[in-house]
């Protein structure tokens, strides 16, 4: 019912930029939190930054000033603009949506709905 559509990855020389985002379309609430995770090779999915309806955002400390994640609501849309890339920042990208009540944002298994993911690599 629910899909979730990534855009915005990319091939990025370290101290560069990116702007993912990730529309979400089907039978969703505009009321729903939306957020960001990462999944380096060999490494476990860890949270990025999370924003809920009404604005409010939590970041985690890796990407705090260098991150900022925003929303439209009209659109069902979410960004994730990326500045100051960091090699270790390489990953793969993954949308997700409508985190259930009283869930941590920061923990992957209180969203309902994920992305395909997108690649992000930062080079040296």
């Amino acid at each position: 019912q629910v899909q979730l559509v990534e855009s915005g990855g990319g091939l990025v020389q370290a101290g560069g930029s990116l702007r993912l985002s990730c529309a979400a379309s089907g039978r969703i609430f505009s009321t729903s939190a939306m957020g960001w995770f990462r999944q380096a090779p060999g490494k476990a999915r860890e949270f990025v930054a999370a924003i809920n309806w009404r604005g409010g955002i939590e970041y985690a400390d890796s990407v705090k000033g260098r991150f900022t994640i925003s929303r439209d609501n009209a659109k069902n849309t979410v960004y994730l603009q990326m500045n100051s890339l960091k090699p270790e920042d390489t990953a793969v990208y993954y949308c997700a949506a409508d985190l259930r009540y009283g869930s941590s944002s920061r923990h992957e298994y209180g969203w309902n709905y994920w992305g395909q993911g997108t690649q992000v690599t930062v080079s040296s």
